[in-house]
């Protein structure tokens, strides 16, 4: 029998709301000494903490002049790829890069602010970047393509790969293919918080980087933490979360289907149907029951019957607005609007990684090849975090030009404006001038 949660909203107590709210967060305590270690060693010994820590926690024997895939391992992996998986990567690819390219600002722009008075912004790429594309018990060359994509169409100039190795001592022939396919010739058979390392000193492999970004465990994400003094650690990211929001006009089996996706990802993952229809919470508790049993993988299925009875379940409300006021309270990564209207209530939603409308919209597709950012703020960061964009790879200086005459017009309100927060020599630039 399924083991699901199921809360009255109106009746739920604030300490089981709070813990609703939290999910299964992400403290982060427990790694952070063993982090410290992990990174001051990389820092002092380079290459061979790298070597000793894959051996150690990736059961993997490498050699310093193997932890950059050569041309070969590119060529033999290219070979290697099921040409139906070459052929799915292909059309992800194109979508992705289609949506991509659309974020792409005016590399200039300048507006006359008044009379001689000209301002304006300068977007260049962030000079290099390492992206992180975990493994764990499989390959994720979605991840690859979601982080490489934009950076490639934001033409950063140096563009690197880190990803742990498989029990092959090799990188998954799927990930060296979407690199090919990206143009990225720099991948890193470097995972955990010593490649966040890695990246952050620099060793005498991997090159130190501005920035690094892309999910992890708990250990990259103690080690973006801890380094962030020294490398920018891009968007937060934590355990997957999802909201399906239901009217009573909402197809269970649809319903039912979707509340899976993201529970299956691990048992700290969070799924809620939220919905002000009792019957289609009624229906929609019928059809797990039926569909949890058809689940193939043992391992998948514990977690998505572990996630529904803790961090997940069915939250029924008293309206379709109450239900609103939830999910933009709750600020879900991913979150789909299965109701009569979608497009009238879409413009309720404030605070969501992403908002998938309508009963053909599952997150199955904006996760592998719809074409937006499928790594997405999570933990509550959608209140203030955006999907990762082009604009994480971007960067933008102001722009001022402003000729005699308008400098005639502004500088005393310049000098008296200095004047009025104490900046004697401000004021002396323009008075003098």
């Amino acid at each position: 029998m399924l083991q699901l949660n199921r809360y009255v909203w109106a009746d739920t107590d604030d300490s089981q709301k709070q813990r609703i709210m939290s999910r299964a967060g992400l403290d982060i305590s427990k790694q952070l000494d063993a982090v410290a270690a992990i990174c001051q060693n990389v820092a002092a010994n380079g290459d061979t903490a790298l070597i000793n820590y894959t051996a150690q926690f990736d059961g993997v024997s490498l050699t310093a002049n193997r932890i950059k895939v050569t041309p070969q391992e590119f060529s033999d992996a290219i070979a290697a790829l099921d040409p139906e998986a070459a052929e799915v990567i292909r059309y992800a690819a194109g979508n992705i890069r289609k949506f991509h390219a659309a974020q792409k600002p005016e590399p200039i722009w300048m507006m006359e602010i008044d009379d001689g008075i000209m301002a304006g912004e300068k977007v260049t790429p962030i000079s290099d970047v390492a992206l992180y594309v975990p493994r764990g018990k499989g390959s994720f060359p979605s991840v690859l393509l979601m982080l490489g994509t934009p950076a490639v169409v934001a033409e950063v100039p140096r563009i690197i790969v880190l990803t742990p190795p498989n029990e092959r001592g090799e990188v998954d022939a799927a990930i060296l293919f979407a690199a090919n396919l990206l143009g990225i010739t720099e991948v890193y058979k470097i995972g955990g918080a010593q490649a966040i390392a890695a990246a952050a000193y620099g060793t005498q492999t991997v090159p130190k980087c501005a920035k690094v970004i892309g999910p992890g465990n708990p250990y990259v994400t103690a080690a973006k933490r801890y380094l962030a003094g020294m490398i920018d650690p891009g968007v937060p990211a934590g355990p997957s979360e999802a909201i399906i929001l239901a009217d009573e006009f909402a197809d269970p089996h649809k319903a039912a289907l979707d509340l899976m996706i993201e529970a299956e990802h691990g048992p700290d993952s969070a799924a809620l149907l939220v919905t002000h229809s009792e019957k289609v919470a009624d229906l929609v508790k019928e059809e797990l029951q039926t569909l949890i049993t058809t689940i193939k993988n043992d391992t998948r299925r514990s977690f998505v019957q572990s996630v529904l009875s803790t961090y997940g379940g069915i939250i029924i409300t008293s309206s379709l607005a109450e239900s609103v006021g939830f999910v933009n309270q709750y600020a879900p990564e991913h979150m789909e609007v299965m109701v009569k209207d979608p497009f009238g209530v879409f413009p309720q939603i404030k605070n969501a990684g992403e908002i998938l409308l309508g009963d053909y919209t599952p997150i199955t597709l904006c996760n592998f090849l719809m074409g937006p950012n499928a790594i997405l703020p999570t933990g509550r960061n959608a209140h203030t975090v955006s999907a990762v964009s082009l604009n994480d790879f971007l960067k933008r200086s102001s722009i001022g030009y402003v000729t005699q005459q308008g400098f005639d017009k502004v500088r005393n309100y310049a000098a008296r404006f200095a004047d009025l927060e104490g900046f004697e020599t401000h004021a002396k630039a323009v008075r003098e001038r």
